[in-house]
């Protein structure tokens, strides 16, 4: 199949992350379905090959109508983005009970319901397919200074399960990777900020939005990686420094 008929499901589409994602998807050729939230209509243009569809990805009912829609409209589905997610960063005590409402919802719920729903039609397609996730690299190496217990809750349940499905669903063809990301210079980030937090990262720089989507894109065309996450964190990962 060639990338012209090829489609994605992108969650947490409409900026930052999501929304080059998106672009970054089009210029391969691929037909995307971007969700978030509150999303509108045109935030893409004009381009056909792009539908919005607004929705939180916690509720059940969203992920059965994204997956409805894409295969309506395009056809058939090839591959799932999990991009979106919450951070609350926080002292563990600090956290509130809406804190922890909102962070399943989003990271967990989001991620379940979503994933269960393409898998499902990937399986009744019988062609495989691929899901990756955006995780963090802070499952993995925490930072003093940066108190995310609920990220690393939640986030690492995520990493966990992308091992567990890419080993359920290897012999159906249907691949399961997670990008790792450090702190990404988004506009989530206030200027002032950004000395600081690259200090965070082992080769003393943020992240850029363009080197997730590359990391994602590689996953897409790497056919014989499954079970895998990357980590695009300047090093984070790698130990303390």
């Amino acid at each position: 199949m060639s990338n012209a008929n090829k489609v994605v499901i992108i969650t947490g589409a409409s900026q930052g992350i999501g929304a080059e994602l998106v672009r970054g998807y089009r210029a391969k050729g691929w037909s995307v379905v971007a969700n978030s939230r509150s999303i509108k209509p045109g935030t893409f243009g004009d381009d056909p090959q792009v539908l919005t569809l607004d929705g939180d990805v916690g509720d059940a009912r969203t992920a059965r109508k994204l997956v409805a829609a894409t295969v309506e409209k395009f056809g058939h589905v090839d591959s799932l983005v999990n991009n979106a997610g919450i951070f609350i960063a926080k002292p563990f005590t600090d956290y509130t009970a809406e804190d922890f409402t909102k962070k399943i919802g989003v990271n967990v719920a989001g991620f379940f319901y979503v994933t269960q729903a393409v898998i499902a039609r990937l399986l009744e397609q019988g062609q495989g397919g691929h899901v990756v996730s955006v995780t963090t690299s802070l499952v993995d190496q925490p930072i003093s200074g940066v108190p995310s217990v609920l990220a690393s809750l939640t986030k690492g349940g995520i990493d966990a399960a992308t091992r567990g499905l890419a080993i359920e669903y290897a012999s159906r063809g249907i691949r399961v990777n997670a990008v790792s990301p450090g702190i990404i210079q988004t506009p989530m980030h206030a200027p002032e900020t950004h000395a600081t937090l690259a200090g965070l990262h082992p080769l003393g720089r943020m992240g850029r939005i363009d080197e997730i989507v590359q990391a994602v894109l590689y996953l897409e065309d790497a056919g014989f990686v499954t079970g895998e996450t990357l980590h695009v964190d300047g090093g984070q990962h790698a130990g303390h420094w």
